[in-house]
């Protein structure tokens, strides 16, 4: 399909800490026991999208994450991970790689999405439109919007703080207004020549942008190059491409013969209509941008410039999220052993659950329904785990209660433990009688026996 893909992996993001260290960047956070950048890698792998820009925000981050891909998928996919500075956001990202695109279209996709949606299905249609941008929009999740920084623990019952607001044309191909964050609680401005070329435009506050895009590259690396500023591409550089898709400045891969003394004038005005005319009467239904360009009944004696900004609406069936607060990270999770198990790449049990043939599990332990049980784990008597996720050889001690949580890897938890909503970070010590609820520990951490915690956040301080 002559795509190249860029997947956009992040580094240690803050809204993540203390899930996230030096040692475990964003993409290697585990969902289901596994790394969420690999659900991106082999949703790509599935639509035929195998040669890959992994572009990590930091060096060790890159390093950690290069050495995962070359042990997990040497055989299988072509990756090159390149490493660029904290902080640039997705626009410098992007800017940061600008030299190792050379494609007509290029896939930009989060390392964080967790997704059942083609990504070969985006560049079909953004091929079909010959567009400048086509975004994958799908339905909010149930939990609220992505972008809500909602972090569980203490803020498991507010509702989320942002949305994102989409204005699309009546066919709902086109987008023609896009705001999110603070801009939503700003009123809505839509230029006027767009509303009079469209007739009507919907407004919807019940889909995400789920930073999956297919963009022209000429197109993309000229707004980079032009606004040095942009950091975003959701919030700079998509919104500005909508904008200005009516008065466009875009070269789009061709010359752009702009006669400042007017001497072919004549004749660049027979060929532009012909040329107009023709993509009008090929195409099945002219877009508002093809009859816009070509003035009120034609009448235009020069072709107005536009480009093309599309939307892919996926189907409210599919399961779409992306990993970026914590409690999307426990969403996640309990939806990858729960209801979207089919994303989790494993078989379970008659039961409805994962437990490896090599854990051990003591008297009267129960483990129920959608939980996972990760290998060489341990669990003494009379434990009970409900919807959770428990990682690789774990020591668990006996009377120990796990419910609606995620425990990753080398955790030792004490006689007596209860821990309740909450996320335990790798190499964790819980001494005897521990009670966790809604909390995250980060790794290494050691909690005291007999100790409570409720809606904390605890973390060792990292060496500078």
């Amino acid at each position: 399909m002559d795509f190249q893909v860029v997947v956009l992996a992040g580094g240690t993001s803050k809204n993540l800490v203390p899930l996230v260290s030096k040692e475990v960047p964003k993409a290697l956070l585990p969902v289901a026991n596994r790394p969420v950048l690999s659900y991106v890698l082999e949703l790509l792998e599935q639509s035929n999208l195998k040669d890959l820009i992994v572009v990590v925000e930091g060096e060790d981050a890159a390093l950690l994450v290069g050495a995962w891909i070359s042990g997990a998928y040497i055989d299988r996919l072509h990756i090159k991970v390149a490493a660029v500075p904290e902080d640039v956001g997705t626009a410098g990202a992007l800017r940061a790689v600008a030299h190792h695109l050379s494609a007509k279209d290029i896939l930009v996709v989060s390392g964080d999405l967790v997704c059942d949606i083609s990504p070969g299905a985006v560049a079909a249609a953004h091929r079909r439109h010959d567009a400048v941008v086509t975004a994958m929009l799908c339905s909010t999740p149930v939990s609220g919007a992505l972008d809500s920084g909602s972090s569980g623990g203490k803020d498991k019952a507010k509702k989320p703080g942002r949305y994102n607001i989409i204005g699309l044309d009546p066919s709902k191909q086109f987008l023609l207004h896009l705001a999110s964050g603070t801009e939503v609680e700003k009123d809505i401005r839509v230029q006027k020549s767009i509303l009079r070329a469209v007739g009507h435009m919907e407004i919807r506050a019940d889909l995400m942008d789920a930073h999956l895009y297919a963009f022209n590259r000429s197109a993309l690396q000229e707004v980079l190059n032009q606004k040095q500023t942009f950091q975003s591409l959701k919030q700079d550089v998509l919104p500005y491409l909508v904008r200005s898709q009516l008065r466009s400045e875009l070269i789009l891969n061709e010359t752009q013969a702009e006669d400042n003394n007017g001497n072919e004038k004549d004749s660049s005005q027979n060929n532009n209509k012909v040329v107009l005319s023709q993509l009008v009467a090929n195409a099945s239904t002219p877009s508002f941008h093809e009859l816009y360009a070509l003035g009120p009944n034609g009448s235009s004696p020069v072709p107005r410039k536009t480009h093309k900004c599309c939307a892919y609406i996926a189907s409210k069936s599919k399961y779409c999220v992306r990993l970026n607060s914590i409690q999307a990270f426990c969403d996640i999770n309990r939806d990858v052993i729960g209801d979207a198990s089919h994303l989790s790449g494993y078989s379970f049990s008659a039961h409805n659950n994962i437990i490896y043939p090599s854990v051990v599990l003591g008297s009267k332990t129960t483990v129920g329904p959608q939980c996972m049980v990760g290998e060489g784990s341990q669990m003494g008597d009379k434990c009970s785990v409900k919807r959770s996720v428990i990682g690789r050889h774990c020591r668990i001690g006996s009377n120990v209660k796990v419910v609606n949580s995620v425990v990753m890897n080398h955790v030792t938890i004490g006689d007596g433990c209860s821990i309740q909503g909450s996320v335990i970070c790798s190499n964790v010590q819980l001494q005897d009688r521990a009670v966790l609820k809604d909390c995250q520990i980060g790794a290494g951490y050691v909690v005291t026996g007999g100790s409570e915690y409720k809606g904390e956040s605890l973390a060792r301080k990292e060496k500078q």
